[in-house]
């Protein structure tokens, strides 16, 4: 394995009694090779991807990996324990320790070579040799390769492994492939001895570095042991080889081991499929085997091919983004950010239209006239009523697009239909926000609801373009209009009354919930709870005073975050590492643009610090601004709108008040770490945050 690992990586005498212990002592070993650069940064990747999924194996194995920022160059160390560690495996610890460390950008050759030390481990002569191995480099050069443990006898070859980098053969099967008769045919051929059943086969875990590749290699073994083809697909982090569509059309059965999406997952649809984890191949293949050639024998295909082009073609948006064994839980906030995600681009748009519109023509431009029957080109009254109509058409969509892409998210694109009409009766019997919450749900459980109903093959055709359309928008008219559409307009009007109704104390403790909420996950779900809450009050052509001064204190606590941290690495930079530092720049800018992801990559390296600091600043600010009285008619901008703000100067004072707080708890939280010893910035036991990610890691989009 080619310098990867070294006597200097190996530990035969591995002390450590949990798995985190053992991680420490192993990567210290790769620190002092400066194979590592951060050993908690490191580690905490470690324990991020353990956290996924745990890393033992039966028989005894502990593969603990991750890819890191924090890694120079692909390391793998060995560690051998007499007492045995916890991996997490069902028959119990392991003795076997591989600790394998991937750089972030790692390239395909290094990570094929890895991969074929995970194919390695599915060797039990190589393991046997590895716990007789006498000394460290004896047992170095064995992981390498230099001295290959005795070899299985080579069964007859049934099966092949699409990866990067691998050695698959497609062709021969794809050959085989074009001989046979069509899918669904008896296998046999002409006067011909029946053909081995045969099986096509993905592999992928989260990392995409060991638990992929192991799994390939046990779903082949078994494969050869049954006398059953099976033909496996890696997407692994080395990238992927598609397997030849003509062997995935003369394959029996589908076997999906995975514990992230599949990509191209529909290639498979109308196979008898069994869809598992990653892990089950690596420990019950031969179950797995079992199930497909049962399902097949039963004539059992996947969901998708029976529903044919009604369904949904696979998985759904939200689904094919997400991973596997996912609780309903998740899935519906998935649900609902998929339709506030899509909404944003219109709050953006059409609220800064209407917002110039103001700016320009004053706020008695709401009464102008349509730019349809009066438009003077040299007016500027004139333009500012353009920018503002334009505006207003383009909020007109919130919460159709709302609805319309929740149900999307949950039924793919037959959601759509039934999710914007569902949207816009929201919007006509004045149920708004939380009508469009319910529209775009029902939507999605209709659609699929009618798709699980059997339908006949001549029918087929055409439920997405006209069956579907037309029950799904039918069903959800009549619940928006009939049954549930004035409960939830009651429940609209209602909270509009109380927000209307807010003043002094309350308001403040409004502002101050608001800013807790959009500090405490910097744009996820929380965040955009509170910034859709706010919008959603502005997205009307006259909104109450009440609603421009909720916009106005969630805008002004999404920018403390990124402001502060920006500040804290210029006043304090001591306190942060390099690429914080340089994080910093960056993040005066977007913190002014009211992006508050900018404080990701410093809630990342230290959450327990950096949230809570920019919740009370957050919650400052918020505060601040509604005791103040600042109202904002746009929903997004930054400073780059102040002059649209109502009490701007008052606005600024609160924005600054809350970047103090959040800077200055950030620098004495900080401050009371232990001093740095050593001579690395970034060592173990420097007391220094791990390097935050890179600024690339998560796209800002609109806090």
């Amino acid at each position: 394995m080619s310098d990867m690992i070294t006597a200097d990586l190996v530990d035969l005498d591995l002390s450590a009694d949990t798995k985190e212990a053992a991680a420490r002592a192993l990567a210290e070993r790769m620190v002092a090779l400066g194979r590592v650069t951060d050993l908690e940064g490191f580690l905490a990747d470690v324990a991020a991807r353990e956290a996924q999924m745990p890393t033992g194996l039966d028989g005894g194995i502990g593969i603990p990996h991750c890819r890191s920022e924090h890694v120079t160059e692909p390391t793998l160390a060995f560690g051998r324990s007499a007492a045995g560690v916890d991996f997490g495996a069902a028959d119990g610890p392991a003795d076997l320790i591989f600790l394998i460390a991937a750089p972030a950008g790692a390239d395909d050759a290094h990570l094929t070579i890895l991969s074929s030390l995970a194919r390695q481990l599915m060797n039990a002569e190589f393991t046997a040799a590895l716990r007789s191995a006498g000394d460290a480099a004896a047992a170095a050069a064995l992981i390498r390769g230099e001295e290959p443990a005795p070899a299985e006898d080579a069964p007859e070859e049934t099966g092949a492994t699409a990866d990067t980098g691998g050695t698959a053969d497609t062709g021969a099967v794809s050959a085989a492939a074009s001989a046979e008769t069509a899918p669904g045919s008896t296998g046999q051929d002409s006067g011909g001895p029946a053909r081995p059943f045969r099986i096509v086969a993905v592999t992928s875990c989260p990392t995409g570095i060991a638990h992929t590749y192991m799994a390939a290699e046990s779903l082949e073994n078994a494969g050869r042991e049954e006398g059953v083809e099976v033909v496996v697909e890696t997407q692994g982090s080395a990238g992927f080889t598609r397997l030849d569509p003509a062997v995935i059309a003369a394959a029996d059965g589908v076997i999906l081991a995975h514990d992230v999406a599949v990509r191209e997952k529909d290639r498979f649809a109308g196979k008898p499929t069994v869809d598992t984890g990653v892990k089950a191949a690596i420990n019950r293949p031969g179950e797995l085997i079992g199930e497909v050639r049962d399902k097949a024998a039963r004539g059992e295909v996947t969901a998708a091919a029976a529903d044919g082009p009604a369904g949904s073609g696979g998985a759904t948006p939200v689904e094919r983004g997400g991973e596997s064994g996912e609780g309903y839980g998740t899935k519906l906030r998935k649900w609902l950010m998929s339709g506030v995600s899509y909404m944003v681009p219109f709050v953006a748009a059409g609220g800064l239209l209407i917002a110039l519109g103001f700016a320009i023509g004053g706020y008695e431009i709401n009464k102008a006239p349509s730019v349809m029957d009066h438009f003077v080109w040299t007016q500027a009254d004139s333009w500012a009523a353009l920018l503002f109509q334009i505006g207003g058409v383009a909020f007109a969509f919130l919460v159709p697009v709302l609805a319309g892409y929740i149900a999307y998210g949950m039924a793919d694109r037959p959601g759509l239909v039934p999710g914007f009409v569902g949207g816009s009766i929201a919007l006509t019997i004045n149920a708004g926000f939380l009508g469009g919450l319910a529209a775009g749900l029902i939507s999605g459980a209709v659609v699929l609801a009618i798709q699980r109903v059997p339908i006949p093959k001549a029918l087929r055709g055409i439920m997405p373009v006209v069956v579907i359309p037309l029950v799904s928008a039918a069903v959800v008219g009549f619940l928006m209009f009939v049954v549930i559409g004035k409960p939830i307009a009651s429940a609209q009007e209602g909270m509009t009354d109380w927000l209307n109704g807010l003043s002094g104390a309350n308001a403040v403790l409004l502002g101050a919930l608001l800013g807790l909420m959009m500090c405490f996950d910097l744009g996820g779900p929380v965040n955009k709870v509170a910034y859709t809450f706010a919008t959603a009050g502005i997205a009307v052509a006259s909104p109450s005073d009440s609603a421009m001064k909720i916009m106005a204190a969630v805008m002004a606590a999404g920018m403390v975050p990124p402001l502060a941290m920006a500040l804290a690495t210029t006043v304090r930079g001591r306190l942060f590492n390099a690429a914080e530092r340089e994080n910093g720049k960056a993040a005066w800018v977007l913190g002014a643009s009211f992006i508050s992801e900018g404080a990701i990559p410093f809630a990342a390296a230290d959450p327990l610090r950096v949230i809570p600091s920019s919740m009370v600043g957050g919650a400052v600010t918020g505060a601040l601004s509604m005791a103040f009285g600042a109202t904002l008619r746009a929903p997004h901008g930054g400073i780059f709108v102040v002059p649209l703000i109502g009490n701007p100067l008052l606005y600024l004072v609160a924005i600054a008040a809350g970047v103090c707080v959040t800077t200055a708890l950030v620098i004495v939280l900080k401050g009371l770490r232990k001093p740095v010893t050593g001579t690395s910035a970034q060592g173990p036991g420097t007391g220094t945050d791990p390097s935050a990610p890179t600024p690339g890691a998560k796209q800002p989009v609109a806090a």
